[in-house]
């Protein structure tokens, strides 16, 4: 066996493949959903909504949708609105995320 370590180059499929999927661009405004996942805690529903609404005010209440697991351990919080911008959501995401109560973003 040799000791030389393979090293994967990059082949004219891997360009092909590249090419015929290049990478989603979003054009804003667009609507957009957003499910956020934690622990079944008693304001979990409440301390979602309120983050998303520092970074989307225009948040409507038909728009949410909060469902417990099957397990009654966790617990999703659904939200639809329009994304404004992809400033709008990095920061949206920045700030869901940087939160140990969230597991989950998508």
């Amino acid at each position: 066996m040799s000791n030389k370590k393979w090293h994967k180059t990059m082949n004219i499929f891997d360009e092909a493949l590249i090419m015929a999927n290049p990478p989603v661009v979003l054009e804003y405004p667009i609507p957009f959903p957003l499910k956020v996942i934690g622990l079944d805690e008693p304001d979990f529903e409440d301390f979602v909504i309120a983050i998303v609404r520092t970074h989307v005010p225009e948040l409507l209440e038909e728009n949410i949708m909060s469902k417990l697991s099957n397990g009654n351990k966790y617990r999703s919080v659904s939200l639809k609105f329009i994304a404004e911008s992809r400033a709008q959501m990095d920061a949206l995401y920045a700030e869901l995320s940087s939160h140990k109560r969230i597991l989950m973003i998508l």
